[in-house]
């Protein structure tokens, strides 16, 4: 490679570098060649052929805002360290030159140098900075003889920009009480300069104030911007100001800008209120509670609405036991007052109540520039309350009370007695009802309220809760309307050992496998009684009744629990386990389990099919003997049905032909009557009564036929012996064939009986009857 001699910087370039020695850059191009390892003999020698580092010497360029030309503008030069290097071609690109945010902004002279040019005026406030993509090619082919670098294009801001407030009219309200020096409004402007420096940094001033006012004015911080209040505000004097407010930046040459503040001022609280009248007065009947019992009228010239105008009242004096409340009426301001706790005439007849009105927002005024509050006493008004006698109930004293009395406890027994008073007076006369004693035992005296007892109390009564039986009595006044008090005792029940132990429902009945010999029964009793007349529980067999038979034993005994064991195999069924249990204190009585043995399939539970412990066993007699009685009364009203048809119907002819009347007579010995004989068509009247003796008749027990028939004869003569009339026409017997229709039979003794009545099942039965 030929060495040329350096090639001479440009003035530009050389004074960059030497005014701004930190920003140069100094790029070393990635194609600095390294030894080769191989090393080529030419000739006869052994030298290694070596390339030189090229070193790329490239300062930050920097170019200043809104230059006004001429153009193209050169802002630098790209260098090497290789002296008059004519085989290379310079390149660049990127933003700026042929990407966004401008394109054409900038390029490099004949790409025979390293000269870059601008070509227009640039806007900092747009694009602070340019970064641009730098190559270097072979002239002869056009490769890129060292891989991309960067360099930074930087635009130096000037002052063109003025700072800006948000709006050229702002408008602004403050209180009319709002203390001096405190902030009424901030003020803030914006300037698109380069930040931190002279371009950017912005000033406030008060230019003028409209009206001027010696007692009060404004100032605004000449950093900040920050409007504070100097002096007082007074509304009738100036309801309105305006401020023309100056922002300038400090840049060369300094820039600035207005903008007009409108402030209004509200009206404070320049007027007392006032009550309409200073006394009033209401009436109020006792032991009630009166919402709006009084209504209180205020006068206050401020602006209706306001936290200036709205009333705030207060009860300074009067109230110390909270029976009033006042609160204000949002829309009249007027205030209410009412009575929230009951009064009584009795104990205090008349309220004087001392009534004081504010309003929300203290009083405020302003006088020689300064804020003044009246040190003025509130408004007040006096209230008198009257207070008017109704009829009070009568009150118990005490309200409700509770006595001790053992369970069992004969009639007559004195419990105690209400004490009511009546607060109307000593001449109002009290009586006592009473209204709750649900088990009917205790009565009181309605004179002197005398609690006595008229039955036996038991503790274990299902209207007893925890030992405590409630009783209730009203306590009546004479009053016009009558008025009633209540009171209430509660009797504490002792217990006393009343209740011997009972077996638990699910321990009455029980089951057990016939091959669980050796399996306990659990057993399980209570009692209604209360420690220590309660568990734990002895549990005896009851071997007196004979149904043990050393079949069973008593296994571990639990308090309220014993096992028992069957002790030898027994024959399935249902089996009577006799039991004594007692308490703590001895008193016992006889229980009994059924025990049904079983079979068990799977080895612990019965058979399904026959399952029919506790209610089953009771349920299983009940159903047959039903059965049979019903079927008794079904035949009995069909054998006396029969009889009675065909009685009728004789009964009817001899109506007709004017046969005399029958009775019923008294008979003592079975089979014997008295009859009467009729008295027929021309027949003489019937003489004394004659007995006639009809003896038992043996059924023969042959066919079913046959027995049916001795059965129907034997009926018929009993029922035949039984003709005795009397002499009442309305006694004689009825039967009804159709509905609505009656006929009378003439005799017991036409009531005949066939042998188609009786159901062919219930025939034996009616033989052993007979």
């Amino acid at each position: 490679m030929s060495s040329r001699a350096p090639h001479p910087l440009p003035l530009l370039t050389l004074l960059l570098l030497l005014l701004l020695p930190p920003p140069q850059v100094n790029l070393i191009s990635s194609s600095q060649q390294q030894q080769d390892p191989r090393e080529q003999t030419k000739g006869d020698g052994h030298r290694p052929l070596r390339r030189f580092k090229r070193r790329w010497v490239v300062t930050t360029l920097e170019l200043e805002e809104e230059d006004s030309g001429p153009f193209p503008k050169l802002v630098g030069e790209l260098f090497d360290n290789v002296s008059d290097n004519r085989s290379l071609v310079y390149l660049i690109s990127g933003p700026g030159v042929d990407e966004y945010p401008e394109i054409g902004l900038f390029s490099i002279e004949d790409h025979e140098n390293g000269r870059i040019y601008v070509h227009r005026a640039v806007d900092r406030e747009t694009t602070p900075s340019f970064m641009v993509h730098f190559d270097v090619a072979s002239r002869a082919t056009g490769k890129i003889m060292d891989s991309s670098f960067i360099f930074n294009i930087r635009i130096r801001d000037v002052n063109d920009h003025a700072p800006r407030f948000p709006a050229e009219e702002l408008n602004v309200s403050v209180r009319e009480n709002h203390a001096a020096g405190r902030p009424v409004f901030q003020m803030s402007t914006v300037d698109l300069d380069q930040e931190n420096t002279p371009n950017s940094q912005v000033l406030y001033s008060l230019v003028s104030q409209t009206p001027v006012l010696k007692e009060s004015g404004f100032k605004i911080d000449r950093n900040s911007g920050e409007i504070r209040l100097t002096g007082c505000l007074d509304y009738e004097a100036a309801p309105r100001f305006t401020l023309l407010v100056r922002a300038r930046d400090c840049g060369d040459p300094p820039l600035s800008s207005t903008a007009t503040v409108h402030i209004s001022v509200q009206e404070g609280n320049n007027y007392r209120p006032t009550f309409a009248q200073k006394d009033y007065e209401v009436r109020v009947p006792e032991g009630q509670v009166r919402p709006g019992a009084l209504r209180l009228q205020v006068r206050d010239d401020d602006a209706p609405f306001t936290s200036a105008w709205r009333a705030e009242f207060n009860i300074s004096r009067g109230n110390e036991e909270g029976h009033f409340d006042i609160v204000t009426d949002p829309e009249t301001n007027e205030g209410i007052l009412s009575v929230v706790k009951a009064l009584d005439y009795e104990a205090h007849p008349s309220w004087s109540l001392i009534i004081v009105v504010g309003n929300e927002e203290p009083l405020f005024s302003c006088e020689g520039g300064k804020p003044q509050r009246p040190g003025l006493v509130a408004a007040s008004a006096t209230v008198t309350v009257q207070v008017t006698d109704t009829n009070d109930p009568p009150a118990f004293h005490p309200r409700s009370f509770v006595v001790s009395e053992v369970e069992g406890a004969r009639p007559g027994t004195q419990l105690g007695s209400f004490k009511a008073t009546d607060p109307d007076g000593p001449g109002s006369g009290v009586r006592y009802q009473l209204v709750h004693d649900p088990a009917s035992w205790v009565a009181v005296d309605e004179r002197s309220g005398a609690v006595v007892t008229r039955r036996q109390m038991d503790r274990e009564s299902p209207y007893v809760n925890d030992s405590f039986y409630v009783i209730i009595a009203h306590a009546v006044d004479d009053g016009r309307p009558p008025q009633t008090g209540t009171g209430t005792l509660s009797l504490l029940l002792s217990d006393v050992n009343d209740n011997a132990p009972t077996l638990l429902p699910r321990s009455q009945y029980l089951e057990v496998c016939e091959s669980s010999q050796a399996t306990p029964l659990l057993v399980e009793a209570e009692d209604g009684d209360l420690h220590p007349n309660a568990d734990p529980f002895t549990f005896e067999l009851d071997s007196a009744s004979g149904n043990v038979g050393g079949a069973w034993r008593l296994g571990e005994r639990q308090g309220r629990s014993v096992e028992l064991v069957m002790q030898k195999s027994l024959p399935r069924g249902d089996h009577l386990v006799p039991l004594s249990i007692g308490d703590r204190q001895g008193l016992a009585q006889k229980q009994t389990v059924h025990v049904r043995v079983c079979s068990c399939p799977d080895g612990a539970m019965c058979a399904a099919e026959a399952s029919r412990a506790g209610p089953g066993l009771l349920l299983g007699v009940l159903v047959p003997l039903c059965v049979v009685f019903l079927a008794l009364a079904v035949a009995l009203f069909l054998l006396l049905r029969r009889g009675s048809l065909s009685g009728a119907k004789r009964h009817r002819r001899s109506v007709l032909c004017g046969e005399g009347q029958q009775t019923l007579i008294t008979y003592n010995d079975e089979s014997r009557a008295l009859t009467a004989p009729a008295v027929g068509c021309g027949a003489p009247p019937p003489g004394p009564p004659v007995t006639q003796v009809y003896p038992a008749t043996e059924v023969p027990t042959q066919t079913p036929e046959r027995r049916m028939g001795a059965m129907a004869e034997m009926l018929h003569q009993r029922l035949h012996g039984l003709g005795t009339l009397a002499e009442e026409p309305g006694s004689l017997p009825h039967v009804y064939t159709e509905e609505g229709e009656c006929e009378r039979a003439e005799t017991l003794s036409s009531l005949a009986v066939s042998e188609g009545t009786l159901p062919p099942g219930r025939l034996d039965w009616l033989l052993a009857e007979a």
